[in-house]
């Protein structure tokens, strides 16, 4: 119970009367009257309250898409008569990104009454919505009375999806015709029939829709080009740090999703290997929707793990389960200390795999060398920070010697900078 303001005033014309009383025999019992009256109305607004049913109904999407904005929605009703005045506390779970505050409702008899609260989930897996704290005012507007409600919500964090499709494709120079080019030899398909044109090879005349038409008809081939592409995860200590509005390890289960949908969408197998100190979860490269099903559920389940990562074991791992030549896009911090196990991961996987690593740039520190020092102490973090984007620079390109593709990006970037890395592997065939 928290007393307001009417129940504030009469307290203290209790204690002004009761001064006054000691002062003047004929008010001495005065102080009884707002002291009875303070009891009597919180003693009847505590009845009164009592028999007020609140309730509370969540409803929000049941799938949460890492590091995107939703809307939980909170519906009250009660059923006492007239009109009654509820302060709620708004707030999410710890693994989401939301700002708490603090509702005053008028709930009408039987109507509902609904608030909502935006907020961006930080942590893959399932969640508990809280119940908000509630109080109801008093008629007499006396006293807060707490107010206990039940509601049960539980809410799902997965991978976030590629929801620019269109600006992808668009991006892709072409859109979908990257999907198949125009061949003349090699593993084809027909892509159609067209008209004979002078310098097409004899190879490429369909004679019985030459003879069937009474012309000559070419046909036109696309070259398969399905790719077999190895996402790898970096799961360790590192990737607990922050990156954005989630952290490393989110940022990079987003990224993996994205491109695995694109890849799929490409025809494309892909498959995912997560890794910490050792390998922890290997779904190997396949197409189709069974594949989808089985890589969101393996993203889904990611979870960050103590202690540094090691590369070099998941390169090894991919290098026995992969057979064919593949894709490999290591999703990994470029600037930790296992730089050595980095670059012996790149030697196991090469010549027969193309290696592609992305890690993150921290915009912070790559501002603060741009900055003019102004203190000592500012000093020696402008020197930290230069430190900082030498080391990265020099790890990128000892990873380019060895013949591996390696970009840093910001967190924003990181998702379109490996989309775009996988169209030039495409494009180039590199694969």
């Amino acid at each position: 119970m928290s007393l307001r303001r009417n129940a504030l005033l009469l307290a203290l014309l209790t204690g002004v009367l009761a001064i006054l009383g000691q002062w003047d025999p004929m008010l001495a019992r005065w102080w009884c009257l707002p002291a009875a009256a303070l009891l009597a109305g919180l003693a009847w607004e505590a009845a009164v309250s009592g028999r007020c049913r609140v309730r509370l109904r969540l409803a929000g999407p049941e799938r949460w898409l890492l590091g995107r904005r939703h809307t939980m929605r909170l519906t009250f009703t009660q059923s006492a008569r007239g009109n009654a005045w509820i302060q709620t506390a708004l707030a999410a779970p710890a693994q989401f990104a939301a700002e708490p505050r603090v509702e005053t409702l008028r709930l009408v008899r039987n109507l509902e009454t609904t608030v909502t609260l935006e907020a961006s989930a930080r942590r893959l897996g399932r969640h508990e919505w809280p119940v908000p704290q509630i109080r109801l005012s008093g008629p007499l507007q006396l006293a807060w009375w707490p107010k206990r409600l039940a509601a049960d919500c539980a809410v799902r964090v997965v991978p976030d999806v590629l929801s620019r499709c269109a600006a992808a494709a668009a991006a892709d120079g072409k859109g979908g015709a990257q999907r198949s080019q125009v061949a003349t030899g090699g593993a084809a398909q027909i892509l159609q029939l067209r008209e004979y044109r002078h310098g097409d090879p004899l190879r490429l005349l369909d004679w019985k829709a030459s003879a069937r038409r009474g012309r000559l008809i070419s046909r036109e081939l696309c070259e398969e080009r399905r790719l077999e592409v190895m996402i790898a995860i970096d799961a360790g200590g590192s990737s607990g740090l922050g990156a954005g509005g989630i952290d490393r390890l989110g940022l990079y289960v987003n990224v993996a999703a994205r491109l695995a949908q694109r890849a799929l969408e490409m025809d494309d197998a892909v498959g995912v290997l997560v890794f910490a100190s050792r390998p922890l979860a290997l779904v190997p490269p396949a197409r189709g929707e069974a594949a989808v099903v089985r890589l969101r559920r393996a993203l889904t389940a990611c979870r960050v793990q103590p202690g540094m990562s090691n590369p070099a074991l998941a390169a090894a791992r991919i290098r026995a389960t992969s057979h064919r030549r593949t894709l490999v896009v290591l999703l990994t911090d470029l600037a930790d200390a296992s730089q050595e196990q980095l670059l012996q991961a790149v030697r196991l996987l090469s010549p027969k795999h193309f290696t592609f690593i992305a890690g993150l740039e921290n915009p912070a520190i790559m501002a603060l060398p741009l900055a003019r020092a102004e203190e000592p102490l500012a000093a020696y973090r402008t020197l930290a920070a230069t430190e900082y984007r030498h080391a990265l620079a020099s790890n990128v390109r000892a990873l380019r010697v060895l013949g591996a593709a390696a970009i840093t990006a910001r967190p924003e970037h990181l998702d379109q900078a490996v989309l775009a890395a996988y169209r030039e592997a495409r494009q180039r065939r590199r694969v």
